[in-house]
């Protein structure tokens, strides 16, 4: 559909999950996308790591997309933007930090030379596209240039969030502050479509500032002791203040994992972290006592391939010992719970030393609890409140928390509801297709196409492979079927079953290729079935002329 004179609104990723955020504002003719974000892979997508969000809507819209605006540099803003690009063929809008970031992605997938038009946009610029007209405003997030959009319209105007929080202390940028957020109030907000996450948090998600000082405690503790802090890699806030608490606990700084050099570099070359410490490298590191470096590492969700995961594997150039102490200064994502478990034991095993953000402040979220977002309510005095960036729960929390704030309506909705936000009543009128796709290989297929689901088939159940030679004689292999032992006895007895349903095909079915292949199958299985218990995928295979 095209909109016409009326203002939309469109999630095509994000409203029902946490990541993958892809929002569609439609007015006048035309198309506005919000961030192109996109999420890891869990277990339900084996051989997967990266999930995106299923833009055929859009893709099938394309002369009225005008552009692309990037609220901030996290992955699940703008991871997907590498994969999309050339095909939206549309101009992309960044701040500074986040557009360098989005370059590099662009560079390292070979989109380069001013194939993509990427707009660096200075902070409180207003820009206008087509209908809308936008103003990056920025808030507290955990990492530098976190912004909402003000986004003016002819039918009214919107204040999208973005990733947010609020902060006395956040260390690297000015948040827009509360008088400011106030004028916008007094001006009028039509709607606000506003960050989930962490909305059943009663209290506020807390301050950098105090990170700093919980860090400089604990760090300052462990005298003597080589200290690890694994955080997100993204979070130039809290790199600043490692690089601030290596200092005044007299410890020099070494970096460990390529995305941490590459934020630091990149934060740098944006006006930040001028202050950080000249970092050593892993030599130096390890020859150093070891109460006088500390190791700022990725790898704090799990990730198999990242820096922590070796070292705590004894692979990597970092080595720690007993007694060497680890500081997780992170949440842990849902869905990492088993990964990061995993990790933590092996550190326990070797009597290395674990403290989270449960024992000691060392970490702060990057999203608003309910204070903030009550608080942030009271400032713009919405019309219409849009929950998004959260699982149904969080939505559907938020949406009950605004009305019973006042606001007049709360809109709950999820990927791919079509909401008509003015002139009239506003509310949901419609639905347009929101799957999902995952980046398999180097192919990006459908989530639950036929090759996923035959690959969650085999994981689930295994697989058998029968064929038959020209004689009419069966063969059976049997992968991924929990046998040993039997494993002999089991495929010659699954040969001479198949051997048996061939031969008592009658007529004109011993010469129907569909019908012997059917026989195959299913006599396989059954003995599949017999032995295991399983019921394994059957793959049947006939010589040549059959």
């Amino acid at each position: 559909m095209t909109p016409g004179k009326e203002l939309l609104f469109c999630a095509l990723g994000g409203s029902g999950e946490i990541g993958m955020n892809v929002n569609l504002y439609g007015c006048d003719g035309k198309w506005l996308m919000v961030d192109l974000g996109m999420t890891f892979a869990g277990p339900e997508y084996p051989g997967v790591d990266l999930v995106f969000a299923d833009l055929a809507f859009i893709e099938e819209r394309l002369a009225d997309l005008i552009g692309v605006v990037l609220t901030h540099a996290h992955e699940d803003h703008i991871g997907a933007v590498p994969y999309f690009a050339r095909e939206l063929g549309v101009p992309l809008y960044a701040t500074p930090f986040t557009a360098r970031l989005v370059q590099g992605k662009l560079d390292e997938a070979g989109i380069g030379g001013g194939e993509i038009e990427l707009t660096v946009v200075p902070h409180l610029d207003r820009f206008q596209l087509g209908p809308f007209g936008i103003r990056y405003l920025p808030l507290a997030h955990s990492i530098a240039e976190g912004n909402a959009l003000l986004i003016d319209t002819p039918y009214g105007r919107i204040f999208h969030t973005g990733d947010w929080k609020l902060d006395e202390e956040p260390r690297v940028g000015v948040p827009t502050t509360s008088e400011e957020l106030t004028e916008i109030g007094d001006d009028g907000v039509l709607a606000l479509v506003c960050d989930s996450t962490n909305v059943f948090n009663p209290e506020a998600s807390g301050s950098e500032g105090e990170v700093h000082r919980g860090l400089l405690e604990e760090v300052g503790r462990h005298r003597g002791r080589r200290v690890l802090v694994t955080t997100f890699a993204s979070n130039v806030a809290r790199l600043q203040t490692l690089g601030e608490v290596a200092q005044e606990t007299g410890r020099q700084l070494c970096v460990a994992g390529r995305s941490l050099d590459r934020i630091i570099d990149v934060g740098q070359a944006s006006g930040y972290l001028h202050d950080m410490p000249e970092r050593v490298d892993f030599d130096a590191a390890m020859a150093l006592p070891r109460g006088e470096v500390l190791i700022v590492a990725t790898g704090g969700q799990g990730e198999p391939r990242a820096a922590l995961s070796r070292i705590a594997e004894g692979t990597h150039q970092v080595a720690l010992e007993a007694g060497d102490v680890v500081l997780f200064s992170s949440r842990q994502i849902p869905g990492n719970e088993i990964a990061i478990g995993r990790i933590q034991n092996r550190l326990a095993e070797r009597g290395i030393v674990i403290v989270t953000d449960r024992q000691s402040p060392i970490h702060v979220s990057g999203h608003p609890g309910r204070p903030e977002l009550k608080a942030l309510y009271g400032w713009l005095r919405p019309e219409i409140l849009v929950p998004v960036h959260g699982e149904i729960r969080h939505m559907q929390e938020q949406a009950r928390l605004g009305r019973q704030s006042g606001i007049p309506t709360a809109i709950f909705q999820k990927n791919g509801d079509l909401v008509r936000l003015a002139p009239g009543k506003p509310g949901k009128f419609g639905e347009v297709r929101a799957g999902r796709l995952v980046l398999d290989g180097d192919i990006i297929a459908e989530a639950d196409g036929e090759a996923m689901v035959m690959r969650r088939r085999l994981a689930n159940a295994g697989l058998v492979i029968a064929s038959l030679d020209e004689r009419g004689r069966a063969q059976v292999v049997g992968i991924g079927l929990p046998l040993s032992d039997d494993y002999p006895d089991f495929v010659a007895e699954a040969a001479a079953d198949v051997e048996r349903a061939v031969a008592a095909l009658k007529g004109a079915k011993r010469r129907d290729l569909a019908a012997v292949t059917e026989a195959v199958r299913l006599a396989a299985r059954r003995v599949a079935q017999r032995w295991s218990g399983k019921k394994p995928q059957v793959q049947v295979l006939l010589p040549k002329g059959s």
